[in-house]
């Protein structure tokens, strides 16, 4: 169902959402694809080793599974979508929503990780890396839009610097991949 915020009379709307006005991260399959290829390869060293030096047991390949598993889950890539209002982030074991044309805040956690935190009225806490938004321009023009209007509404009083800073980024990266293509890099 699709929610639409009225402002006249501050309600929530419910309306159908076909599938065509949700966007996806485009790079998720791929990620998900190395996570699994990064559990199975150190898996498979494992076990390997273990089996070469007469040590492997049911008890120990358990272990190795259980650590691989563990590894998988670890570089799970959270699939981020978005549609009129709201972005979501789904990990393994958890399911994250937020109203993008509500913003309260947004802020950029520096680190070796970075990561992108949205904040909505309605208390709901998004965290993103913002590579994803940089590789998914439809991404980026949705949350770019509802953030403008959570703007121009008044509710997003934190985060428009971290919000121009990823826009220039955004406009970098898109302008190198133009001259990458045209042959002008």
């Amino acid at each position: 169902m699709k929610r639409r915020y009225d402002t006249r009379h501050d309600v929530l709307h419910t309306q159908p959402v076909s599938p065509a006005d949700v966007l996806h991260d485009r790079r998720w399959a791929k990620d998900l694809r190395s996570a699994v290829q990064c559990a199975a390869v150190i898996l498979v060293l494992l076990l390997l080793v273990d089996w070469g030096t007469d040590g492997l047991t049911a008890t120990r390949a358990a272990l190795w599974a259980g650590l691989g598993v563990l590894l998988f889950l670890v570089l799970f890539p959270p699939r981020v979508t978005a549609g009129e209002g709201w972005l979501a982030s789904r990990g393994p074991l958890r399911r994250r929503r937020v109203r993008t044309d509500l913003l309260v805040s947004v802020r950029c956690l520096p680190g070796v990780s970075q990561r992108l935190v949205l904040r909505d009225v309605l208390g709901g806490r998004v965290e993103i890396d913002p590579q994803v938004l940089v590789s998914n321009p439809d991404l980026w023009r949705r949350l770019d839009e509802d953030a403008h209007r959570a703007a121009t509404r008044g509710s997003l009083t934190c985060g428009q610097t971290a919000l121009s800073r990823l826009s220039e980024r955004i406009d970098r990266e898109n302008a190198r991949t133009v001259f990458k293509v045209s042959g002008l890099d």
